[in-house]
């Protein structure tokens, strides 16, 4: 599963390296987010309404900020 991220673009979420993760959880079986560590992340302007073009990253975390992204 991935979650949910607002941001338009990969580059824009490159850009927040350093900074906290805007997210949507999107599992019924828990929570992915893990405020340190690896997952999958989806932009997905159909569902959201949010504009841009879809794209899925994979982020890492370390405490609770972006580390990397890609």
């Amino acid at each position: 599963m991935t979650m949910l991220v607002f941001y338009k673009t990969k580059k824009q979420l490159k850009e927040s390296i350093g900074q906290p993760l805007k997210y949507q959880e999107t599992s019924m079986f828990g929570n992915e987010y893990k405020s340190d560590g690896s997952f999958v992340v989806a932009h997905r302007p159909a569902i959201i309404g949010n504009g841009g073009r879809e794209f899925f990253a994979n982020v890492t975390m370390e405490n609770n900020l972006i580390k990397s992204v890609s």
